[in-house]
């Protein structure tokens, strides 16, 4: 059996069908099963079971034997949530009682770290094990990430294999219940759909021009990619990024959602709002090598072929992965 926590999220419902195409049906599915609007993301998937969040210690007491890996991608994800106490429950706690569940158990581990531990990028975006603890993230949801990424690093006892994955900013299927928190593309797409046109937020920073601020983008098809490489490599435990290992600028993304929809492109820009000016993040891009290191190979989509296949086979149809 192979678990999956945030099973009805965006990223842990696109893995859950990927382990389906790849044959593995004993699915332990994972998540607040109370938020009906991520239903969906689960309809059609082969699940052997569904366990509530808060259930998952005492399954996994009674069911350990059965278990061959944990997939824990669920978290609090909400960049605005302030509320400290939130994180350090969902995020924190919750992954500590998982870690020490794999260590009691012998259970290997792949869990999902974020970008968002580094911050303004002070110190780079080298998944440097050395340079955790000086990372200075903008919010408590990094912070949280960031916490524990220094707490498994500090851990004596360990699973026998581990890894966790710094998602950049992944963008792909799935994602319909996110909300505000949806990728830049995913919103694009319906404002050019209900206006013909796109607002992007105006630089305030000399260095960029107006939608010339830079993020690594990952297709969540690659980002899958990358956690069944590590379910079958099992070795090489540590903290890796997972970045496309290319920056580019929001207008390249927009530009190509626009592409994609057929039509012409019509930008336009609105001033950053107040309240995260002073947090916003101008330029990210992961340095990948570390991963490469340890013998994964498979290319990362383009942002023309990913927004491409996103916007044809995905949001114009509003098809699931």
């Amino acid at each position: 059996m192979i678990i999956v926590t945030g099973a009805a999220g965006f990223i842990g419902s696109g893995l859950i069908s990927r382990l389906n195409q790849d044959g593995f049906k004993n699915i332990i599915a994972v998540d607040d099963f109370s938020k009906i609007e991520k239903a969906e993301n689960l309809e059609g998937k082969i699940i052997k079971e569904k366990v509530e969040r808060n259930a998952l210690f005492e399954w996994l007491d009674a069911n350990n034997r059965d278990v061959e890996f944990i997939f824990h991608i669920g978290a609090r994800t909400d960049t605005t949530e302030f509320d400290k106490e939130i994180f350090d429950e969902l995020n924190v706690n919750y992954s500590k009682g998982i870690w020490e569940k794999c260590v009691a158990y012998q259970i290997p581990l792949v869990y999902a770290s974020s970008a968002a531990t580094y911050g303004l990028g002070e110190h780079g975006y080298d998944d440097n094990e050395s340079t955790i603890g000086q990372l200075k993230p903008l919010n408590p949801y990094g912070d949280s990430k960031n916490e524990f990424d220094k707490w498994a690093l500090a851990q004596e006892k360990k699973p026998f294999f581990w890894a966790g994955l710094k998602f950049f900013n992944v963008y792909g299927p799935n994602e319909y219940h996110k909300g505000r928190m949806a990728s830049v593309i995913f919103h694009a797409y319906n404002q050019i759909n209900a206006t013909e046109k796109m607002k992007l937020f105006r630089s305030h920073n000399p260095d960029f021009k107006d939608g010339e601020q830079m993020r690594d983008f990952i297709y969540v098809k690659d980002l899958i990619d990358v956690c069944i490489f590590f379910m079958h490599h099992r070795k090489n435990s540590g903290i890796y990024n997972l970045g496309s290992g290319k920056a580019r600028t929001f207008k390249d993304l927009v530009t190509n959602t626009f592409l994609a929809m057929g039509k012409t492109p019509d930008i336009s820009f609105i001033d950053t709002p107040a309240d995260i000016r002073d947090k916003y993040q101008y330029f990210t891009q992961a340095n990948m090598s570390k991963l490469r290191s340890v013998g994964y190979t498979r290319p990362f989509s383009s942002l023309e072929d990913g927004i491409d296949d996103y916007v044809k086979n995905y949001l114009s149809s509003k098809t699931y992965l």
